[in-house]
């Protein structure tokens, strides 16, 4: 389980149209912003995606960069960039699933065709969504064992206002007796 203040594993993948991604060279004046996602085959990640790239300018204004990220291969990446009209949101692929487990991310099996016709990969990750400061360190972390109610990138903005104007500490890292 990642912790809070500590450092996260690093990530080094290619994306469907900005080069390599890594995130441990990603240089955010405040945040990077890591979203995985479960795949092309989920609706919900292709509208949950749009509103990301729809809001990509108001967190590039907040000094966060983002990047968007599932085990998909290239040619799925590149389906899910076009079919949410990315232009500024960072789409990468090939996540290792052993690195997704590494991330904390819960690994499911595929249940066939979704109910937008695609096939689940035979194995894919589900969601998860992290802020990480620019050293590598976790700042914050939501983890689903499903597609639904995720992260509300619009109160993630607001959120983000209070913590830069307070310097307010990443949250969740006691670890001793309880």
């Amino acid at each position: 389980m990642l912790l809070p203040r500590t450092e996260t594993p690093d990530l080094a993948l290619p994306t469907v149209s900005h080069g390599d991604y890594k995130l441990s060279t990603d240089a955010p004046e405040n945040f990077s912003l890591v979203v995985f996602y479960r795949g092309l085959h989920c609706p919900i990640c292709a509208t949950y995606l749009k509103e990301l790239e729809r809001l990509s300018e108001d967190f590039a204004g907040k000094g966060v960069n983002i990047v968007a990220i599932s085990s998909d291969g290239e040619e799925r990446a590149k389906e899910m960039a076009d079919k949410i009209g990315a232009k500024n949101l960072r789409i990468a692929y090939d996540l290792p699933l052993a690195k997704a487990k590494e991330w904390g991310l819960s690994i499911s099996t595929s249940r066939g065709k979704t109910s937008i016709g695609l096939m689940e990969p035979d194995l894919f990750s589900e969601p998860g969504v992290f802020l990480v400061k620019p050293d590598q360190t976790l700042f914050y972390a939501s983890v689903q064992t499903m597609p639904f109610v995720r992260p509300v990138f619009k109160e993630m903005l607001g959120a983000l206002d209070f913590v830069i104007a307070n310097d307010y500490p990443a949250r969740g890292e006691y670890t001793g007796e309880v």
